[in-house]
């Protein structure tokens, strides 16, 4: 029998991490469609950050924050036949996932890949999903083509160089120091450039002789616009991924249309449900035959739910290599 109520963390005002606060509120019950799962683990995100420094989430979805978790399928809401009470499961969420039970769409549920634990399952979600929208579907990277990474060694970096490779693309990232650098290239990537020594522009197209960058995908936000085109092939594509609350995107115009260049975002979790299915749709048929062997997430650290606050830090001073996580009850 499940219990009443259940602990979660809570975003008292819109803060810094100190605003994350543990409290009680009743166990969600899942509606048709929905999956039930006990969390034992939970990704941490920048978007995370983000909520928490608004105070809020979207509108219609809870104020929990959290987009991914692994754990125990425990209650199923009409129509569900893919999942039973007891099934171990990942999933990507609409928010709850700092929470000891989380509701998730019974599309958006994914089997634990063969050989993982629920650490490695709850680092999969977010990174591996927004990757694959990124770099595959609305990047087009095919076989041949060189990624310029930034953040190489953040969650959604260190899978994206993986998939590229998988792929069989090639790849540049940028990082910030060279431990970070050194995983960059331990995942496949041709060359790693230390921002903070060398100037990517140059290394890129040292590296790609001459050609740069087919796609880039870009977690600095405005910060590198003009420098992204710089180092873009004719007929690149830049994704923007995140940017911070005030960046802005100031690059000339002329140099966009020199290299016939399209300049696009997302965020996916403002993606329609039906986007989301097709990312998962994608990703169980060409990806998840590989994980643990060919594409493995990298995990940083792990903090208990009630130091959601400590992660959300840790976050923010980008010290962190691979995934942060919470364990509610690992």
């Amino acid at each position: 029998m499940l219990p009443a109520t259940m602990t979660m963390i809570l975003i008292a005002r819109a803060g810094g991490p100190e605003v994350l606060q543990p409290a009680t509120r009743p166990v969600p019950q899942p509606d048709a469609g929905q999956v039930l799962i006990k969390v034992a683990y939970a990704g941490v995100n920048r978007h995370d950050c983000g909520q928490r420094n608004r105070g809020h989430g979207p509108a219609g979805a809870t104020d929990i924050p959290g987009l991914e978790v692994a754990g125990e399928v425990v209650a199923t809401g009409a129509g569900v036949t893919r999942w039973i009470p007891g099934d171990r499961a990942c999933a990507l969420v609409n928010g709850g996932g700092y929470a000891q039970y989380c509701i998730a769409a019974e599309p958006l549920t994914l089997p634990i890949p063969a050989g993982f634990d629920l650490k490695q399952a709850a680092a999969l979600p977010e990174a591996l999903l927004t990757a694959w929208l990124n770099v595959f579907m609305l990047g087009r990277l095919k076989c041949g083509d060189w990624l310029l990474v930034h953040g190489g060694s953040s969650g959604v970096g260190t899978m994206a160089i993986q998939l590229a490779r998988l792929e069989g693309a090639n790849v540049v990232a940028t990082a910030g120091g060279a431990a970070k650098c050194a995983v960059c290239e331990k995942l496949g990537a041709s060359r790693a450039i230390n921002y903070r020594e060398a100037d990517f522009v140059a290394g890129v197209k040292e590296t790609t002789g001459g050609h740069g960058a087919d796609v880039i995908l870009d977690m600095a936000g405005g910060t590198y616009a003009t420098k992204n085109l710089e180092a873009l092939a004719m007929d690149g594509r830049v994704l923007h991924l995140s940017g911070g609350e005030s960046a802005e995107f100031r690059a000339p115009l002329s140099a966009i249309m020199s290299r016939r260049a399209v300049v696009s975002g997302s965020q996916l979790r403002a993606s329609a449900l039906a986007v989301k299915i097709e990312i998962v749709r994608q990703v169980r048929e060409r990806v998840w035959p590989h994980l643990g062997t060919r594409v493995t997430p990298i995990i940083d650290s792990i903090m208990p739910l009630a130091q959601a606050s400590a992660a959300h830090a840790r976050m923010e001073s980008s010290v962190h290599i691979g995934k942060i996580l919470l364990e509610v009850a690992g």
